[in-house]
């Protein structure tokens, strides 16, 4: 058996607060292979929660186990303290858990307010009420502190942070509680980064919960409040991010004894 790096307990939430979404013993099977195992995991609100593993650690079957992607086979799950099924993605959203996965999901031939409003747009008498939305899109980026061009620019002409950005903000018009950021910095340029990184700040003070998955250990430590180390589908340990160095989270993701 691979011993772990030993280090600081970890770090333990306020008992006068309680999680959003509680994890508790969740595993989930593909055949032979334990994708997650016997995983406690758990997000308060207006915190930023960073998931941090390896390739095939189990960080993309927590979340989608979240997302209602999948359904975990033993194990509870639990939203605002109370036992929940999450079945599907729509089940997910209803509770009040959004995804942002890498893909983004987006159709660049459209403008940006179309694509946050595609699927729910608002009418008046059969016709689009096009000034209510674009006046709910400003407010929306002002309220995020997310720097947009024209709201009727198409999404093909922005940038890499920019189409983050509007990924984002479309869940926001669900009204989330939580959300789930699958790898939302990654292929950006530093300056494009640092845009996604004070949105999700920007997230966290409006109280909502934000899980971030990434292999940017640099931007976890700068941007997360605690962060879960995934290996082998296991969680090895939740830090206080002030306590942990890089040097550290690379020695618990690897599996090293000598740091």
């Amino acid at each position: 058996m691979n011993n772990a790096v030993t280090g600081p307990e970890p770090q333990i939430a306020p008992r006068e607060r309680k999680p959003l979404i509680s994890m508790r013993g969740v595993s989930k099977y593909f055949h032979a292979v334990h994708a997650v195992s016997n995983v406690d995991f758990e997000v308060y609100p207006g915190e930023v929660v960073a998931i941090v593993g390896d390739n095939g650690s189990g960080k993309s079957t927590l979340v989608k186990l979240l997302a209602g992607v999948f359904t975990p086979d033993s194990g509870t799950i639990e939203f605002e303290g109370e036992p929940v099924s999450i079945s599907s993605p729509s089940v997910a959203q209803d509770l009040g858990i959004a995804t942002v996965f890498q893909d983004l999901a987006l159709s660049d031939n459209l403008s940006i307010v179309a694509n946050l409003f595609l699927g729910r747009e608002y009418n008046t008498r059969g016709f689009l009420a096009d000034h209510q939305m674009e006046d709910e899109a400003v407010a929306l980026f002002r309220k995020l502190k997310a720097r947009m061009p024209s709201i009727r620019t198409r999404v093909s002409a922005l940038s890499g942070g920019q189409k983050q950005s509007v990924a984002i903000a479309r869940t926001m018009l669900g009204n989330p509680k939580v959300i789930l950021l699958d790898e939302p910095t990654s292929a950006l340029s530093i300056t494009q980064s640092a845009e996604v990184l004070n949105l999700i700040e920007s997230l966290r003070e409006r109280g909502l919960g934000v899980v971030v998955i990434s292999h940017n250990l640099a931007e976890v430590q700068a941007i997360a409040d605690r962060i879960a180390v995934l290996r082998l589908g296991r969680n090895i340990g939740t830090f206080h991010a002030p306590d942990i160095s890089y040097e550290r989270l690379v020695a618990l993701i690897t599996g090293a004894t000598d740091a």
